[in-house]
């Protein structure tokens, strides 16, 4: 099965990822380059770890993958089990792994601390990653892109939520709405059984307003957003995607219940894509859902 990641959302980085089909995510022996920790990279409020992948041949300009890990996950283990290191040897672009504080490892998608812009949470820790990259290696402000898994995924939607300046695009692999895991008494790092399950049931106005409240005041572009999941995951179950979808696509004006596109058995048999947002300048769509039959969790990122 190929990998589609961001290759949907831009041409100068489509070709990166359309190698990935061919990319096996432990294929790490012969590496020059290594995985190397960052002590220094601003303000980190909530103590997240920062790893870095630079490949020795480094594109001028180059483009900024953000790639989260999954709860019980740590950096080094999505470096080693994800193609993107792999893939940065072979075009020179560079991967920010963050690395969660929190027991068991999940990400705080809970608190108002990470669920607001400069809140003093995970999500500002790691926009700080970000914008220190950028700065260090000159890297192309137009090309940063943010992905995950599970609890990285619901932290995906939560970047691109609370700092969408930053994200030309998104992708999620099997997670929930921005604002889904909100704790009411503010606690960090909570499990939410109710979205988890997929109770909660909202409308895309309602899921708009939540995003938008992220970052009160904001009315730049919003990153192109690609939502995977999987239609037997127990862990957070396919209601999930639907919340999803409806959020994204309210945010960018679209009705849920009219994509312009649907592929069915793309990018993969049994998985069904379906695109909002087609237009010249974006051909490809902004907001993008693929539901995967007879797939749990997580939707893998590579076959």
């Amino acid at each position: 099965m190929p990998l589609y990641v961001l290759m949907h959302f831009s041409s100068l980085i489509a070709p990166v990822f359309a190698l990935l089909g061919a990319v096996s995510g432990n294929s790490l022996a012969g590496r020059a380059a290594q995985l190397t920790q960052v002590q220094n990279f601003g303000d980190n409020p909530s103590g997240t770890g920062m790893y870095i992948y630079v490949p020795q041949k480094l594109a001028a300009k180059p483009a900024v993958i953000v790639a989260i890990h999954f709860c019980t996950g740590t950096a080094q283990a999505y470096y080693q089990q994800s193609p993107y290191s792999k893939l940065a040897d072979q075009k020179g672009f560079i991967v920010i792994y963050p690395s969660s504080p929190h027991a068991g490892t999940c990400w705080d998608v809970s608190s108002q601390k990470s669920l607001k812009h400069n809140g003093g949470g995970d999500s500002n820790a790691i926009a700080n990653m970000v914008t220190y990259t950028l700065k260090k290696y000159n890297a192309d402000p137009k090309r940063v892109f943010v992905t995950g898994s599970s609890s990285g995924a619901m932290m995906t939607n939560v970047m691109a939520s609370t700092y969408p300046e930053l994200f030309a695009a998104a992708t999620a692999y099997s997670g929930v709405p921005a604002g889904c895991f909100v704790s009411s008494s503010g606690q960090v790092d909570a499990w939410n059984s109710t979205c988890a399950q997929g109770n909660v049931d909202q409308s895309a106005a309602y899921w708009t307003n939540v995003v938008k409240n992220m970052y009160p005041g904001y009315n730049g572009a919003r990153p192109r957003f690609q939502i995977y999941h999987g239609s037997i995951d127990t862990t957070l179950r396919p209601n999930n995607y639907r919340e999803s979808v409806k959020e994204w696509t309210g945010v960018f004006g679209f009705d849920a219940n009219k994509p312009q596109t649907v592929k069915n058995n793309f990018p993969a048999n049994g998985y069904t894509t379906d695109i909002w947002g087609v237009d010249s300048a974006n051909p490809l769509g902004k907001v993008q859902g693929i539901y995967a039959l007879n797939v749990g969790h997580t939707v893998p990122i590579n076959g």
